[in-house]
């Protein structure tokens, strides 16, 4: 099958063929139907994040089940399927005091061996995933069923970018109505963060970002303001609020500057949830007598406190019912071939969502 692989840290992405792993008995083929560039992959990619070389790209996706081992009892051929790129064991302690998020099997993993390139060499998965391919062999776990009327594409939207960003707001958070939430970074997470915003019920929701041309983007995900980033952000959002600043602020960059922004833009009492990956050369630093007067909390957001088990068919009804439109989303649909040209686009900070579509001729 054709993939999506890097070779090394630093090297740029190209399609080989790749032979997939034997689904054994509690595996599941699928046969991928579209899948988001993620910054995640990116990082993958770079080196920000390690992972064992050659990866093959790719863990936001959808597709369908075309062939299941023995055992499996969750899906079966012909079922619509999204990936989980962090499945639960649903046995450590984690998992048993209710937060698989946080899972032991899944903490640090950035890949698992995932079969062979044409010449024999070992070949990993990002994430265990590897979705920038025709076809994966994932554990029964990975997979989620599709509820039916969802059209199949921007369903792989739901597996990463509308969990984590959605689940920020809404699980971890805890966003309620009429609370003014500011969100800083709009790519694909970050409006789903404010989607997750709007549909609590929040307001205002303030969108931040330092590309101005994301304004409709936001809006059309359901902020009410858009402010581009700058050192006077704290006192427009205060503007924006009575004065006091605003309740929750979502920081989704991952940047030392973007968190301390974040912080700022707080009324006292607010609460500041990280969901940005950041890299260990960002360091942020707190006075004591601040943390002390600002009564604010900080926290992270780690798959946006979600259980795709649980959280998926609940955000695939609100797509269904109309409530959350993810086509906005996706600014570019693109081929196998172009992904590095998705990765400029997410260095520059431009468009929202690159969806890689196999099976039809995509458009951008």
């Amino acid at each position: 099958m054709r993939a999506v692989v890097v070779r090394e840290a630093g090297a740029g992405p190209e399609i080989a063929g790749v032979l997939p792993a034997e689904a054994g008995r509690r595996g599941v083929r699928v046969q991928i139907a579209a899948a988001g560039v993620c910054h995640s992959d990116l990082s993958m990619t770079d080196g920000t994040l390690r992972a064992p070389y050659p990866l093959v790209l790719g863990h936001e996706a959808s597709g369908t089940v075309i062939d299941a081992g023995p055992e499996v009892t969750r899906v079966a051929p012909g079922d619509h399927v999204v990936l989980n790129w962090a499945p639960a064991c649903r046995a450590c302690w984690f998992c048993l005091h209710g937060e698989p998020w946080l899972c032991r099997a899944t903490e640090g993993v950035t890949a698992r061996p995932a079969g062979r390139l044409a010449d024999g060499t070992p070949v990993h998965a990002c994430l265990g995933v590897g979705a920038f391919a025709e076809e994966i062999v994932v554990p029964e776990r990975a997979v989620v069923p599709l509820p039916g009327g969802i059209a199949p594409d921007v369903a792989a939207l739901l597996g990463c970018a509308v969990l984590t960003g959605v689940g920020a707001a809404w699980r971890t958070a805890g966003v309620r109505a009429g609370e003014s939430v500011v969100v800083i970074g709009l790519g694909g997470v970050g409006l789903s963060a404010v989607a997750g915003a709007a549909l609590a019920g929040a307001g205002p929701v303030i969108a931040v970002d330092s590309a101005t041309g994301k304004e409709p983007l936001a809006r059309a995900m359901g902020a009410t303001c858009f402010l581009a980033a700058g050192e006077d952000l704290p006192a427009r959002v205060r503007a924006l609020t009575g004065g006091r600043g605003a309740d929750h602020a979502l920081e989704c960059v991952g940047t030392a500057a973007t968190i301390r922004a974040a912080w700022r833009c707080l009324r006292r009492g607010g609460r500041c949830t990280i969901v940005g990956v950041g890299g260990a050369d960002q360091q942020v630093s707190f006075a004591a007598i601040e943390l002390f007067h600002f009564a604010r909390t900080l926290t992270a957001s780690v798959y946006g406190s979600s259980d795709p088990d649980r959280d998926l068919p609940a955000l695939a009804e609100h797509v269904r019912s109309g409530r959350l439109d993810l086509r906005p989303l996706v600014s570019h649909r693109i081929g196998l071939g172009e992904v590095g040209e998705a990765f400029a686009r997410m260095r520059s900070g431009t468009g929202a969502r690159s969806l890689i579509v196999l099976g039809e001729s995509p458009a951008g």
